[in-house]
């Protein structure tokens, strides 16, 4: 009876009631207060939002459904996207065994959404069976990283004749839409739109105009959407043209007896064969022959070293590069040079009444020597008193042939006799025939010379 009058005096000072009232209007009023007390808390209410969950394709993605003051009321998750009402309480309806419900007593209520799917996408609802029904929606994103599309992109190889165009595709599908660029393997330039060189090429369409041999290699189609891995495809771009040799030296020279290295340079694709032709004869590798081959990429070098140089090794060698596409060919004359000579001792030698002692010269560098030679000079008496029968004596001069001695590349033809000695035999044979003139000539003339 007290609570009844406590409420009852407070109910006046509030002007909710009139000052006269029976108990049975007192009773339905704390009826209705408690009904409505009852009502305000322990209604069932959401204590946060869904959150939106963001997962990978093949991955497990969890949504939270936070109830309070459940009590006997049940919690249902349909997916909206395709009407599907995928829980009730603890219960699974839906036949898709991906899903399933888990409750961890603290008002949560979890739905597993396990190895996500495209399909899995869209708008999840929490309900709870109130009167009316509350609810709540989340979202679930399954993102799918990139993938490229082989049957509808550039086969892995292609080839292109030289000048002409062409146009490699690449597409990918994934979620969101990926992104495609294309990139050179060995990170050179791009050529494009009107010889615009790019290091990096947006688009799924890499267009080539009049292919050159210098943009055959390797390209790589990059697809990424920001899911990892990102994901690229490498496209071969062959670029087809005939055979084309230069060579360094046309004309080489070398002494017989020597080695001589000669070489050729060729470009062609597809890959051409090249060989070494003498004579009209193909030339194999031997203990004669020794044949060096490098290649890179549509580039070969060829060396060809002959050993041990004879007469029949001078001529013409041919460098011959072939493949589908033609042939062509360079030529390289290999000529005789004389020996160099190796330093040795030249001896000059001294023609004098008496023997003397014969003087050494050494080759020093390119030093010209000038040897001094002695010799005697003497006239017979003629039998005209003239000055030149009565002088007789030894005489210091130079030698007129041959004074300057040095090394030269060419070596002397005949090696019987030395040099020296040719110019000892000259001397006399000079000697002899003035001492003929001077006995021939009257006096008168010789004296009107003096």
């Amino acid at each position: 009876m007290l609570l009844l009058n406590v409420i009852k005096y407070a109910l006046i000072t509030l002007n909710i009631l009139p000052y006269r009232f029976t108990y049975r209007r007192v009773l339905f009023i704390i009826y209705l207060a408690t009904l409505v007390t009852h009502v305000m808390l322990d209604e069932p209410r959401f204590a946060q939002p869904i959150p939106n969950v963001t997962v990978a394709v093949g991955r497990d993605a969890n949504l939270p459904c936070v109830v309070e003051h459940l009590g006997t009321y049940k919690v249902a998750w349909i997916h909206i996207d395709r009407q599907m009402i995928l829980t009730i309480h603890r219960h699974v309806i839906s036949r898709i065994p991906r899903y399933s419900i888990t409750y961890d007593n603290a008002n949560t209520w979890l739905l597993h959404v396990s190895q996500a799917q495209q399909d899995d996408r869209g708008y999840y609802m929490c309900q709870v069976n109130t009167n009316p029904m509350i609810s709540q929606v989340g979202y679930l994103q399954v993102v799918v990283p990139p993938n490229i599309l082989d049957i509808e992109s550039t086969p892995s190889s292609v080839a292109v004749r030289e000048n002409q165009s062409i146009n490699m595709t690449c597409r990918a599908d994934g979620f969101p839409t990926p992104k495609i660029i294309w990139r050179r393997e060995d990170g050179q330039s791009i050529t494009v739109e009107r010889k615009k060189k790019v290091m990096v090429y947006d688009g799924e369409q890499l267009q080539l105009i009049k292919v050159s041999r210098n943009e055959m290699g390797a390209y790589l189609c990059i697809a990424t959407n920001g899911v990892p891995p990102s994901v690229s495809k490498r496209i071969i771009l062959d670029v087809e043209f005939s055979p084309m040799i230069w060579v360094p030296n046309q004309l080489v020279g070398a002494p017989a007896g020597t080695d001589v290295t000669i070489d050729c340079h060729t470009e062609a694709h597809p890959r051409a064969i090249i060989y070494w032709v003498y004579n009209s004869v193909m030339v194999l590798p031997s203990k004669k022959y020794l044949i060096d081959y490098t290649e890179n990429s549509y580039r070969a070098h060829m060396k060809l070293t002959i050993k041990n140089l004879q007469n029949g090794d001078f001529g013409n060698y041919r460098c011959i590069s072939k493949n589908s596409l033609g042939e062509t060919e360079g030529s390289i004359r290999v000529y005789e040079i004389p020996q160099p000579s190796s330093p040795s001792k030249q001896i000059t030698h001294v023609v004098s009444a008496e023997p003397k002692e014969t003087p050494t010269l050494r080759n020093e560098s390119s030093r010209i020597i000038q040897p001094e030679v002695v010799f005697s000079m003497r006239t017979p008496d003629n039998g005209h008193g003239s000055p030149g029968a009565a002088t007789t004596g030894d005489r210091k001069g130079t030698l007129a042939i041959g004074q300057s001695v040095f090394y030269t590349d060419f070596p002397p033809k005949e090696y019987g006799q030395s040099s020296s000695d040719h110019v000892a035999q000259a001397s006399h044979v000079l000697s002899h025939i003035s001492l003929l003139l001077l006995a021939l000539l009257p006096p008168r003339i010789l004296f009107r010379q003096c």
